[in-house]
């Protein structure tokens, strides 16, 4: 879509009748008071942001299909204060992201440098909604997008804020997150960051192939499903081991492209759908497969991150913690966009060039 010709001009009132970005507060349930923005990008893919939450993305669908997994809890209002053992699995909705980070990404820990719940509490922190820009056809303005700032700060202590920018094209079924960092404080920061892309059925069903390339370790030595000899980028049928906290993880190191990009998806030959997440491997160099396959809790994780969720004390003591100068910034940029054409799906994943 280019914009809207005369002919066509002539027939549309509103530009909302194309797509566009409606706020809300939600009035029901745990999530009561939580505003949100949804986005209709126009191209049969609709999500719904959830300010108070980071401004991280709970439902997400393509045309009829949806595309994220939830959790049976949903959306919960933010519980700063939630950064203890597994209690942040209590507000855990799932969605098509949840943002992990930004100083710990991984189990609850506790050391000389403090006591770290489970992948902090970015999550949990409500964003200062900054912007929304309305695309509007008739003048050829076809970019919609929510920007905000998430601060993740304490007095006396570490203070980080996120500036974050979710972006849509009127007619393309795709999204664009861009996150800037900087180090608010007076001290040197340690930072850590994971995106958890949360995908569900019908996108995720029984022989949903997961697409990535690169090599991979099991995230643990006795792991089922991450075998050489195991088929485990095929979705399987709901497991009995998988009943609670039953899951696996592998930390995967994705390969790159000439312009140093990395992609990895999932495709569903039935549905003719396929979701491609694209990003820079020298600003996430690291991806997690999560594979949970519970009955009545289905779902894997595609997550980029700086790390594998490690935690804190590990990347600390191997060195690979990264640390925030006063002052300093860095940038992440992700996209997610919906594959539907037999020819796109057919060269998706080809061997670079």
């Amino acid at each position: 879509m280019a914009g809207i010709d005369q002919r066509s001009r002539d027939k549309i009132s509103n530009p909302a009748q194309l797509g566009g970005i409606e706020t809300s507060v939600l009035d029901n349930g745990p999530g009561r008071g939580n505003r949100i923005a949804w986005v209709n990008t126009g191209a049969g893919l609709r999500y719904k942001v959830v300010l108070d939450r980071g401004m991280d993305i709970a439902e997400a669908f393509y045309q009829q299909h949806s595309l994220a997994w939830l959790s049976h809890g949903g959306i919960t209002t933010p519980q700063p204060f939630s950064n203890r053992g597994l209690g942040w699995l209590r507000t855990f909705g799932g969605g098509l992201l949840t943002t992990c980070g930004l100083t710990h990404v991984g189990g609850p820990e506790s050391d000389e440098w403090g006591e770290r719940g489970l992948h902090d509490t970015f999550s949990n922190t409500p964003a200062e909604l900054e912007c929304i820009t309305q695309p509007d056809p008739f003048t050829g303005q076809l970019v919609m997008s929510v920007r905000g700032r998430i601060r993740q700060s304490q007095a006396l202590g570490t203070r980080l804020e996120l500036s974050r920018t979710l972006s849509s094209t009127l007619g393309k079924a795709s999204l664009r997150l861009r996150d800037e960092i900087v180090n608010r404080g007076n001290t040197t920061a340690p930072h850590m960051l994971l995106y958890h892309i949360n995908l569900g059925w019908p996108l995720i069903d029984e022989g949903t192939r997961l697409l990535w390339r690169g090599s991979w370790e099991a995230g643990s030595e006795s792991s089922q499903l991450f075998r050489p000899e195991h088929d485990f980028r095929t979705c399987p049928a709901p497991l009995d081991a998988h009943a609670g906290a039953g899951e696996e993880v592998a930390f995967i190191n994705l390969e790159a492209d000439e312009a140093g990009q990395c992609q990895c998806g999932v495709y569903n030959e039935t549905l003719g759908l396929a979701l491609v997440i694209r990003f820079y491997k020298q600003q996430l160099p690291w991806l997690t497969n999560w594979q949970h396959w519970g009955k009545g809790e289905y779902v894997t994780g595609l997550e980029p991150g700086t790390h594998p969720p490690m935690g804190q004390a590990q990347a600390r003591a191997t060195r690979q913690l990264i640390w925030l100068e006063p002052g300093e910034r860095r940038v992440y940029e992700l996209e997610i966009e919906v594959l539907t054409d037999p020819r796109a799906l057919e060269t998706l994943f080809m061997p670079y060039h």
